[in-house]
């Protein structure tokens, strides 16, 4: 530790991302990376970058961007914000826009970065449980102030919000600022961005990492009133005025102009998806209805942590936690259909009898 830290740094407790291992053979089924390659148009804009491109400054507003998202969502660009992925995004939101709420409100179970954001920029967080089905019960945030951030679908759960009901909170309570993290777009959630133009307290972020399989590629972005999005500048030019380069405009401007691409390839995720739901219902697991690309199970006669020690002895990576709720979950990648057989064939093998109700 060193004696330059700050109080706070010192009191600070990372995010711990998902594991990166660079392992041959391994089926790595733990960060919620789209199964697909990208759209080969992605591919060619990329390669299409010259020199000249990459020798001078990119575009600080990423305005070619921004106009196409804002054509997609029936916006204007005064409308969009875009960053280092949506994580950066969001880290900008805490700084500019949450900061003024006198706390937030955040689901027990959900994305374990936003604690670390509120700790980060000093904002009080209170943690809403979950229903006994892992849902998000709306009544249990309006009986306190302060802002509300929702992950929908929530993650690790992926269980969605009921569209019109969540719509009703932000358009009953327009002195609260809503924040929702659209991160796994694009697989069976419905959207908020529709609200966007007739309400001035609501925040939509996605990325394109899930949706449109450029994890790699590290683009985000909010969609919000103009007012919003002009404070998310201010501290986005405060911070770093350049946040994409000049790949990475292309890249991303290519990805969301393909619309076919990401319509057929949502489909072929959630698809397989509900094939790895029933392989899984069949082993005996009890698994969370998911509008995400992941499903989240548990096993009532296996512990998780033999469950993710058994798979991980078998080169198959999945995700847990040792929060006492889903210490015994796994959530699950959609990955091929390669890469789901392999995993349920696993698991057969650790539950034992369950495996002959497997289709």
């Amino acid at each position: 530790m060193s004696k330059f830290w700050s109080a706070l740094l010192r009191d600070l407790h990372p995010y711990t991302p998902g594991e990166q291992p660079r392992v041959s053979g391994l089926i790595k089924l733990n960060t919620n990376e789209h199964p697909l390659p990208p759209s080969q148009r992605v591919i060619a804009a990329l390669t299409s970058v010259d020199g000249d491109a990459l020798r001078r400054y990119p575009d600080p507003d990423s305005r070619a961007l921004c106009r196409a998202i804002a054509d997609r969502e029936g916006l204007s660009p005064e409308q969009v914000f875009v960053g280092n992925g949506s994580d950066e995004v969001l880290a900008h939101v805490f700084k500019g826009l949450l900061t003024s709420q006198s706390q937030l409100l955040i689901p027990d179970i959900t994305y374990s970065f936003y604690p670390v954001w509120a700790r980060l920029y000093q904002l009080p967080v209170v943690e809403v449980p979950l229903d006994l089905g892992f849902a998000i019960n709306l009544d249990g945030y309006m009986e306190q102030p302060g802002a509300i951030m929702f992950a929908n679908p929530n993650a690790p759960t992926g269980i969605a919000l009921d569209p019109d009901a969540l719509a009703n909170a932000v358009q009953s309570n327009p002195d609260r600022l809503f924040v929702v993290d659209e991160a796994y777009y694009g697989f069976g959630a419905d959207s908020m961005a529709g609200l966007v133009n007739s309400v001035e307290n609501l925040v939509v972020t996605r990325s394109l990492s899930k949706s449109h399989a450029l994890a790699g590629l590290r683009v985000g972005y909010a969609l919000a009133a103009p007012g919003l999005i002009e404070g998310l500048r201010r501290v986005k030019d405060s911070f770093n005025s350049y946040p994409l380069d000049a790949l990475a405009q292309a890249g991303a401007l290519a990805a969301v102009e393909d619309t076919d691409w990401l319509r057929q390839a949502s489909a072929e995720v959630t698809q397989q998806r509900e094939t790895l739901l029933a392989g899984l219902t069949g082993l005996g697991f009890e698994v969370c209805p998911s509008a995400g690309n992941f499903v989240f199970a548990r096993h009532p006669e296996c512990a998780g942590r033999q469950l993710f020690d058994h798979l991980r002895e078998h080169n198959i990576l999945v995700r847990r936690w040792d929060k006492p709720r889903i210490a015994d979950h796994l959530r699950i990648t959609v990955g091929s259909n390669s890469d789901c057989n392999a995993l349920l064939a696993c698991l057969a093998a650790k539950v034992g009898d369950a495996g002959s109700k497997s289709p």
